[in-house]
């Protein structure tokens, strides 16, 4: 099967609707696509957390599928979003001084897409 990531480190929603779309439609079509929020993004977490934000319905899509993997922890940290991620039941990673590290998701064979 093919992986994929999807790396999203801007804070704009009408990019990071893409990677939603793309995750969800990945997952119809029985392949891989995962999430993980980075820089600026993880912004994005309380704002579509809000039920009457227009990305709420695809955020809850693919948080119920699993498709979102976490939350850089350094990055939450610092742009104050800790709490609002972890009430989202968001992980927080960061294996790499606080970030997720890229080179542990090419070491499971998949392929990464910065958003």
């Amino acid at each position: 099967m093919q992986k994929t990531v999807f790396f999203a480190f801007r804070d704009n929603p009408l990019c990071f609707i893409h990677v939603l779309l793309n995750a969800l439609d990945m997952a119809k079509r029985g392949l891989e696509g995962k999430i993980v929020l980075e820089g600026e993004a993880v912004t994005l977490v309380p704002v579509m957390a809000d039920p009457a934000h227009f990305l709420h319905a695809l955020y809850s899509k693919a948080k119920e599928q699993g498709l979102i993997v976490g939350a850089c922890k350094a990055c939450s940290a610092k742009l104050k979003v800790t709490e609002a991620i972890t009430s989202e039941n968001i992980p927080l990673i960061g294996e790499m001084a606080g970030h997720p590290a890229m080179a542990d998701f090419i070491e499971q064979g998949y392929t990464i897409l910065t958003f």
